[in-house]
C-alpha cells in the first residue's frame, strides 16, 4: 500500500513544496493516516464540504481538543484554501467564550506568528460591532436570531446567586463575540459546535448548539460531515459523542 494520488494532491494543496519528515520516520503510519484523512474522509459522499469551510472546522477542531501544534501546521493550510485572516482571527477569539483564556492563549500566540510570517500586518482591522452600553442588548438579539424568542429575557433568568451568569453569557458571550462582523451567525455556530465536540464532556451545551444550527440552517447532514471531517483530529469517542448529540437534537426538532 502506498500514499494514494488523491492524498498526495490534497496535501499538495494544503503544503505546496512540503515533505513532511514523519515521511521518513513513520512511514506507515503516514500512508495510512493520509489516505484515510485526506482521501477517504475528504472524498466521502456523506463528508462533503467546500475546502474552506473544511479547514474552519479543523481549526476550531484543533482549538476545541488543544492540538496547538497541529493547529500551528494547519493555520497556512487554511490560509492556502482562502480561509482569511480576519476568519481565523474570529475563530480564536470566539473560542475564549467556551474554553476560557487559559486554553486560548497559545493559540492566539501561534496565530500571531504564522500570520506575522505570511506578511501579515497586524492588527487586523477591527470587527467589533457593539460598544460597552448596548452589548447586553445586542447580545439578547443574536440569542434570539440564533434560539428564538424564548432567549428574550434569559439575561435576568435563574437563581439571585447565579444572575450574573446568564447576564455574562449574554453580553460577554454574543455581545461581545458573536456580533462581531467577519463570521455570520451560521459560521459562529458551526465553530462553537466545534468546539464543544472536540473538548468533550459538555454534551448538554453540544446538543443545545447542534439544535441550534439547524434552526439557522446548519442542517443534520452538514453537521454529521463536519463531524466526519472533525474525526481524523479528535478520534472516534468524541466524534460518536458529537453524533449522538445531533441526533438527540435532530429529534427534539421534529
Amino acid at each position: 500500500m502506498a500514499i494514494t494520488e488523491n492524498a498526495k494532491q490534497y496535501h499538495e494543496k494544503m503544503f505546496p513544496g512540503y515533505v513532511s519528515d514523519f515521511l521518513r520516520t513513520d512511514p506507515e503510519f503516514m500512508e495510512r493516516f493520509d489516505n484515510f484523512a485526506f482521501d477517504e474522509v475528504v472524498n466521502h459522499p456523506n463528508a462533503t464540504l467546500d475546502d474552506k469551510t473544511r479547514f474552519m472546522v479543523i481549526l476550531a477542531t484543533l482549538l476545541g481538543c488543544q492540538g496547538i501544534d497541529e493547529f500551528q501546521a494547519i493555520v497556512p493550510a487554511a490560509l492556502n484554501f482562502g480561509v482569511t485572516p480576519v476568519e481565523i482571527k474570529e475563530i480564536v477569539y470566539q473560542a475564549v467564550a467556551y474554553l476560557g483564556i487559559g486554553r486560548v492563549f497559545p493559540f492566539l500566540k501561534a496565530t500571531n506568528k504564522v500570520l506575522e510570517e505570511k506578511g501579515v500586518t497586524l492588527p487586523l482591522e477591527g470587527q467589533a460591532t457593539t460598544t460597552i452600553d448596548n452589548r447586553r442588548e445586542t447580545g439578547t438579539q443574536a440569542q434570539v436570531d440564533i434560539f428564538g424568542e424564548d432567549m428574550r429575557d434569559f439575561w435576568q433568568s435563574g437563581a439571585k446567586e447565579s444572575t450574573h451568569i446568564n447576564y455574562w453569557l449574554v453580553d460577554n458571550c454574543f455581545g461581545d463575540y458573536y456580533t462581531r462582523k467577519g463570521l455570520d451567525y451560521k459560521q459562529r455556530e458551526l465553530i462553537t459546535f466545534c468546539f464543544l465536540a472536540a473538548q468533550g464532556g459538555v454534551e448538554p451545551q453540544l446538543t443545545s448548539h447542534a439544535a441550534a444550527n439547524m434552526k439557522i440552517g446548519n442542517d443534520k447532514a452538514f453537521l454529521i460531515a463536519v463531524i466526519s471531517n472533525a474525526l481524523p483530529f479528535i478520534g472516534y469517542p468524541r466524534s460518536l459523542n458529537a453524533l449522538r448529540c445531533v441526533n438527540e437534537a435532530a429529534d427534539k426538532l421534529k
